[in-house]
């Protein structure tokens, strides 16, 4: 695996020398200031490679963007409405643009509305650390009583509702505007932060969609890009939805191993491919992330590496970002996986055997409590779960173990 980092531009808190200090061979980026549908110049493109390249005191860093996370999809191309079309041609020449600056690995989402959900951005564990979690009960308050969201309730059992009431009741206005905050807060760095009123807007507008009209979308997305990627010589990743489970009667097209299986069956293109993220998928109980791993590792480009910890056995349930190995998920049964398909693609002569990985999320330790980076991405937090995964890694990878995972 290829050991990468998330890292937001100029802006982000955490510096290119912390991720040299890291020992991470490559950076992941995105270019977030460019409003979506439009083109990413070849001007903006190599600028974001200049400022990677560069350490503080100008020495070089020795690093480059190699992987694109995102290029996002706008939701007029999701709700084909607009000007989809136009926004589609300017997705395949940002496609030309990023091959040109030798780019080959773009992960983007197809996530209505919202890019990933969380109810709180900073939830105190006993051990003084912070990380994001999502409680459903907190979640509902909020889409009943706070977006107000017609026939909400109806969305919900009805235990969760009653404690969703009671909840609501309790909160002040400050609370109030607090979670619907981190409800709305959407992707760390992007050019768009929504208000309630444009969430209703977008609901309205989505709630004349189907799922199976929104996979259909994607699918038609796909036949458009994924030709383009496929002759440049890129490799696209969906990553999935984050949680993985229906939200304010938003379709849910990307959450299970089937949602899956069914768009890579349907564009079967080698470029159409899959961002196994850990972490989204492991909040779902019935995910099984190593199997997926064997299952779809042809098609899987890019990793994210994370854990989350269920504090319920439902489908849609709370949960909170944990340790990177004190999660739901067997990293190490993951890992193991992700060895054996490297191990299939070197075998079979394939450029891109060495499958590009993040430590994704962190939980904010030491340091990180006063560092308020972006919500997710601390420092010293991603450091120790690089550390946990880079020793399974190198564990699992050992001559006297022989490979036997």
């Amino acid at each position: 695996m290829r050991q990468t980092w998330r890292w937001f531009g100029p802006k982000d808190l955490v510096s290119v020398d912390d991720m040299m200090q890291a020992g991470v061979e490559g950076v992941v980026s995105a270019l977030h200031h460019v409003p979506t549908g439009t083109t990413w110049s070849p001007e903006e493109i190599a600028r974001r490679q200049r400022d990677i390249a560069v350490m503080r005191d100008g020495a070089p860093s020795g690093l480059s963007w190699e992987v694109v996370e995102s290029l996002p999809v706008s939701e007029d191309i999701k709700k084909q409405r607009g000007n989809w079309r136009t926004h589609i041609d300017a997705y395949k020449q940002s496609l030309r643009n990023l091959h040109a600056a030798g780019i080959e690995v773009i992960c983007y989402n197809f996530m209505p509305v919202l890019d990933w959900t969380r109810t709180d951005l900073a939830w105190r564990l006993p051990n003084g650390a912070t990380c994001m979690r999502f409680d459903h009960t907190d979640f509902a308050a909020f889409d009943i009583h706070i977006l107000d969201r017609p026939g909400a309730s109806e969305d919900y059992p009805p235990d969760v509702v009653d404690a969703a009431r009671d909840r609501a009741g309790r909160m002040n206005d400050a609370d109030r505007a607090a979670l619907a905050r981190n409800v709305v807060f959407g992707l760390p760095g992007a050019a768009e932060h929504f208000t309630l009123q444009d969430v209703r807007a977008h609901l309205a507008e989505y709630s004349q969609i189907t799922r199976d009209q929104l996979r259909g979308h994607l699918v038609d997305f796909l036949s458009e890009v994924a030709p383009v990627a496929q002759d440049l010589g890129l490799r696209l990743c969906c990553h999935p939805d984050d949680p993985p489970f229906a939200l304010m009667g938003l379709p849910r097209i990307m959450s299970t191993e089937a949602d899956y299986r069914a768009v890579m069956d349907a564009v079967g293109l080698p470029a159409n491919g899959i961002t196994l993220c850990s972490g989204s998928l492991g909040a779902r109980p019935d995910n099984d992330i190593p199997g997926m791993m064997d299952r779809l590792g042809d098609r899987v480009h890019f990793l994210h590496m994370r854990n989350v910890l269920r504090e319920s056995t439902a489908i849609a349930g709370s949960f909170h970002e944990a340790e990177h190995l004190g999660g739901g998920t067997d990293m190490v049964a993951f890992i193991a996986a992700v060895l054996r398909e490297e191990r299939r693609r070197k075998s079979a002569g394939r450029s891109d055997c060495n499958i590009p990985m993040r430590p994704d999320h962190g939980q904010d330790i030491l340091d990180d409590l006063g560092r308020k980076a972006q919500p997710g991405y601390p420092s010293i937090g991603r450091l120790k779960g690089l550390a946990e995964l880079r020793g399974i890694m190198t564990a699992l990878a050992h001559p006297v173990e022989g490979l036997r995972a």
